[in-house]
């Protein structure tokens, strides 16, 4: 039995601190995500390593998902994650965290296929926003044919990653597992991961939600471009009228939740000054998703998931250790 089932992105996280002059430079909108190809992803690593000498500051297993998956773990949540790996170094790196962190796969180090696995390159500006820049690599490849079935019909709750609906078979993965859980009545959460993938892919998002999603992660930015609205209050309106719950985070104003067309309620949160804001959203999820597996309604899972949050953009990099972990969940 596992308490979450997550499917998404398998992504390498190589992290860098640049200028804003640098990013502007760079023309990648701040605080976005997008999708390049090799020849990009190359001539974007020249300009921030060779002519402006910036060296790596961490390398890191990533992918919204996996970090949401490896929050739900280092809390002592059993987790599995489905994704596409390459035999490379880099896909090995990924595996060897996963199973450090006792995360089950559908890989192991004898079956991952020939390729390159994905990376994600982080520009991290000194007020704290990340901007994220993303070769896909093997994981554009992501199919139904990756899911395990026995696993997912196993779990508590499955957790869909919105970045999979940029990938043709990747939101073909998204379908079959959501309707592999709808049928084992495993219940289905969602998160839309970046405004310019809600944006971009409205179409295929409307597909997930007509075919049921029972609880959605989203920014108030993400949540106003989902629900066509202005301002977040009408957001939580409109999202509280649809079948889905919800978790609408604020920044370190704390959050809007709302049960199954429940009443939105503002759960607070401690502000702190963020130093990298990489994998906020990322390990709120994660805590969320692991204190309703345990027990907790929303609000209480939500109140007890923003120091997490709280804490990661206290430090660089998108994750918490298991011991931070363990030790905001006993404070």
């Amino acid at each position: 039995m596992y308490d979450v089932y997550g499917v998404g992105n398998a992504l390498v996280d190589s992290e860098y601190l640049v200028t804003e002059a640098i990013l502007a430079e760079s023309a990648f909108p701040k605080s976005g995500m997008s999708l390049v190809d090799e020849v990009s992803r190359a001539t974007l690593l020249d300009l921030i390593e060779q002519r402006h000498g910036i060296h790596r500051k961490a390398l890191a297993s990533g992918g919204s998902a996996a970090n949401t998956i490896a929050t739900v773990s280092g809390l002592g949540g059993k987790a599995f994650y489905s994704c596409k790996i390459a035999g490379d170094a880099t896909g090995a790196f990924f595996l060897n965290d996963l199973k450090n962190q006792g995360i089950d796969c559908n890989y192991d180090e004898t079956d991952c296929p020939e390729g390159v696995t994905g990376e994600c390159i982080s520009m991290i500006t000194p007020d704290g926003e990340r901007t994220l820049v993303t070769h896909l690599g093997i994981t554009q490849s992501y199919s139904p044919s990756e899911i395990k079935t026995a696993a997912l019909t196993q779990s508590k709750y499955l957790y869909i990653e919105g970045y999979l609906v940029s990938s043709e078979t990747g939101f073909e993965a998204a379908l079959a597992a959501q309707a592999i859980a709808k049928s084992a009545g495993v219940p289905v959460a969602l998160t839309l991961s970046d405004i310019g993938m809600v944006q971009g892919f409205r179409k295929q998002f409307e597909k997930l939600f007509a075919s049921g999603v029972d609880l959605v992660f989203a920014n108030e930015d993400e949540a106003m471009a989902w629900t066509t609205t202005a301002s977040r209050d009408e957001a939580a309106s409109r999202l509280a009228s649809s079948p889905s719950a919800f978790a609408i985070t604020l920044g370190g104003e704390g959050a809007l939740v709302s049960g199954h067309q429940g009443e939105p309620k503002l759960i607070p949160a401690r502000g702190v000054n963020p130093i990298d804001t990489t994998g906020a959203g990322d390990t709120f999820a994660g805590g969320v998703l692991y204190y309703l597996t345990s027990g907790c309604d929303l609000a209480e899972a939500t109140a007890r998931s923003h120091p997490m949050a709280a804490a990661v953009v206290s430090q660089y990099g998108a994750r918490l250790s298991r011991d931070e972990l363990q030790t905001l969940s006993q404070g």
